[in-house]
């Protein structure tokens, strides 16, 4: 059985968190954390990196950093997980949809600007499979409206915009490094602050709206509760694994892409005779071979496809069911113009296994099946 997803394991995970016991320090922000979230700044270039439990946690953040109040509208895609809209829903925010762009399942920028109104207060963009959405036009007009830009990047991390990594490029960025994603604490996040106005709040939102950073810098001889805030530290022992992670980044993010190549070559020639549609990564972008997915005709044989790839031995699965056709989206949330391509293509994707120690013979083995298919 080939699994869908399995997480990196490269060696000195374990010794991190047998290091991160004997330091007696289990709680959040100890050595391991902030030696991650030195990484991050300096791969990112972002003002402030701060880890969390999540990603969820993360985008939780930058809703109440962003002051998301009851009334305010927020813009994103549909296809997307629950937690995108989550984070902004729980601070009041009414979701208002868009439809995607059919060849990077991206939010099509040319429709944001019809869906903006005098409560619009963010766009959240989503960068599907580590591909980046157009990020020039989405600030120019988040900078035309006053609007704050939000990049779910759960997807992204090493992933880049014209060279820009993902994550930097607008207000607030948010990473995950849950088990499913390239690097991994198990469950983990953090937040990229680009705009050094929110740097200080941050600190004492994440402190459970106390300025008890301040207190350990010395810059006030007691702490106490200031703002709003949560539990939003993880744990020096996710902190501890991920780090082993981000320093073999460029090593793991390279044989992904092998992999991800070795898919791609493999399945042309099913794309030049019209059974599938492979992925596209437009000039300007550099992924980090997330994920491999292909598009097949429709939802039946998506799912007849499915079914027979788990005969052979393969675990494959799609994602998401659209949120504005879901119970909770169709109650909090509504969709701006056209669903012309969200509802569809996301009922055409197959997504094939894609982890770092996947063997070779393993992907060539899933590249004969999907020809044996069609």
């Amino acid at each position: 059985m080939i699994p869908f997803n399995r997480p990196a394991l490269l060696g000195e995970e374990v010794d991190y968190l047998r290091a991160a016991i004997e330091t007696r320090k289990l709680c959040g922000d100890g050595m391991f954390t902030k030696k991650c979230q030195e990484w991050l700044e300096l791969h990112t270039g972002c003002k402030k990196a701060l880890l969390t439990p999540s990603c969820t946690h993360a985008l939780e953040m930058a809703a109440v950093l962003i002051g998301i109040k009851p009334g305010d509208e927020v813009i994103m895609p549909s296809y997307t997980f629950s937690s995108t809209a989550n984070a902004f829903l729980l601070r009041g925010a009414k979701i208002v949809f868009v439809d995607l762009r059919a060849d990077t399942m991206n939010i099509d920028e040319s429709l944001i600007e019809k869906a903006i109104t005098e409560r619009t207060k963010a766009i959240v963009v989503v960068h599907y499979a580590g591909v980046a959405c157009e990020m020039d036009a989405i600030m120019g007009l988040a900078d035309s409206y006053g609007l704050y830009v939000v990049e779910d990047a759960a997807q992204a991390v090493m992933s880049r915009y014209k060279g820009r990594p993902l994550g930097s490029i607008g207000h607030l960025g948010c990473y995950s490094f849950h088990e499913t994603k390239n690097f991994t604490s198990g469950e983990g996040g953090a937040l990229l602050i680009n705009d050094e106005a929110f740097m200080g709040r941050a600190e004492i939102i994440r402190e459970k709206g106390t300025n008890r950073k301040q207190f350990l810098l010395g810059q006030v001889d007691k702490y106490t509760w200031v703002d709003i805030g949560s539990s939003f530290l993880p744990s020096e022992l996710n902190a501890a694994y991920l780090l082993a992670q981000l320093e073999r980044a460029e090593r793991i993010t390279e044989k992904r892409l092998s992999i991800w190549n070795f898919y791609y070559e493999g399945l042309k020639d099913l794309e030049k005779k019209g059974k599938v549609v492979l992925p596209t990564v437009p000039e300007d972008c550099s992924h980090n071979a997330h994920m491999f997915y292909l598009k097949v005709k429709d939802r039946d044989e998506r799912d007849e496809l499915i079914r027979f790839l788990k005969e052979k031995g393969i675990t494959a699965c799609f994602h998401y069911i659209p949120l504005h056709r879901s119970e909770a989206g169709r109650r909090w949330g509504r969709f701006a113009g056209e669903d012309r391509y969200t509802t569809r293509e996301s009922e055409r994707l197959v997504r094939l296994p894609l982890y770092f120690d996947l063997e070779p013979e393993d992907v060539e083995y899933i590249v004969q099946c999907l020809h044996e298919f069609f």
